[in-house]
C-alpha cells in the first residue's frame, strides 16, 4: 500500500513538472504574460502558508529505559501540528537564474507539542496516564536566502532555494516563573532553509507555490531540573515544513 501511495507521490510530482514545460514550450516569447517581469531589479510579494511543525529533541542523562515500576515519565515524543505563515516578499534580481531573497515582515504562528506517557499521574493536577503539554509560538523570522531558477519555459519556471533564517519566538516562557508552566523555551532561534517551487505568469501576476523544510540549529530548552516533564528532555530543536503561496 505504501509502495503504491509513494508511486502516486511521484506521478503528481512529475505531472506539475512536465505537464506545465511541455504546454508552454509550445509558446513563442509574443505569448508570454509578464515578459519583462524577470528582468525587473526588485520583486515584491504577499505570501500566505501552511506548515507541521514539531521538535526533534535528546532525552537527557537522567531519563533511563523505561520502566512502569519506578519511572514517572516513561515515554516522550513530540507530536506533529499545523499552523500558519504570513509574509512579505523582498526579491532582488542579481542575474536571469540567481536571486537574493528576504522577508522584512515574515511570522509564524505554531502550537507544538509534547506526548507523555505517565506511570504514576497527578490525577488532581489534571494529568493522565498520557498527557500532552502544548507550547505555543509566535515568530518572527529573518531569513536570508539565495534563489536558482531554471530558464523560463513559456509561462513556467522552477526553482530551487538555500538559505539561514535567525527567528524570535514572541510568546516563549523561558522566563515564566509559574509552576504549570512545564516546558520552557528560550526566544532565539537560528537555522537553515532548503525548499523547491514553480513559477506561473498569469496576465497580471506572478503564483509561486513552493515546499519549504526548516532546519532550527539552536538548543531551545530551557530546562528545569524541578519540573518532570522538563528534566527529562535535554535539547530541543525546532523542526518545520511549510507549503505557501507567492503572489507577485
Amino acid at each position: 500500500m505504501q509502495h503504491l501511495l509513494r508511486r502516486k507521490i511521484i506521478y503528481i510530482l512529475a505531472g506539475l513538472f512536465i505537464i506545465p514545460s511541455v504546454v508552454n514550450a509550445q509558446l513563442s516569447e509574443d505569448d508570454w504574460n509578464l515578459p519583462d517581469h524577470d528582468l525587473k531589479k526588485y520583486h515584491f510579494g504577499i505570501n500566505l502558508g501552511m506548515n507541521r511543525a514539531h521538535f526533534s529533541f535528546t532525552h537527557h542523562p537522567v531519563f533511563l529505559p523505561p520502566s512502569p515500576m519506578s519511572d514517572s515519565v516513561w515515554v516522550v515524543e513530540s507530536i506533529n501540528s499545523t499552523g500558519l505563515n504570513l509574509a512579505w516578499l523582498v526579491n532582488l534580481n542579481i542575474n536571469e537564474h540567481l536571486d537574493i531573497r528576504t522577508f522584512p515582515l515574515d511570522l509564524t504562528f505554531t502550537e507544538k507539542a509534547f506526548e507523555y506517557k505517565l506511570t504514576h499521574p497527578d490525577r488532581p493536577a489534571g494529568e493522565d496516564t498520557i498527557t500532552v503539554k502544548k507550547v505555543q509560538s509566535i515568530s518572527v523570522t529573518f531569513p536570508f536566502q539565495l534563489k536558482f531558477s531554471s530558464d523560463r519555459i513559456g509561462n513556467f519556471k522552477v526553482y530551487m532555494m538555500g538559505g539561514v533564517k535567525a527567528e524570535l519566538d514572541l510568546a516563549a516562557n523561558a522566563g515564566a516563573k509559574k509552576a504549570e508552566e512545564l516546558i520552557k523555551l528560550k526566544k532565539f532561534d537560528y537555522g537553515i532553509q532548503a525548499a523547491l517551487g514553480f513559477h506561473f505568469y498569469f496576465e497580471y501576476f506572478v503564483l509561486t507555490p513552493e515546499l519549504r523544510v526548516d532546519w532550527g540549529l539552536a538548543n531551545l530548552h530551557s530546562r528545569d531540573v524541578n519540573l518532570k516533564f522538563s528534566n527529562v528532555i535535554d535539547k530541543i530543536y525546532s523542526r518545520q515544513i511549510t507549503f505557501s503561496l507567492t503572489v507577485e
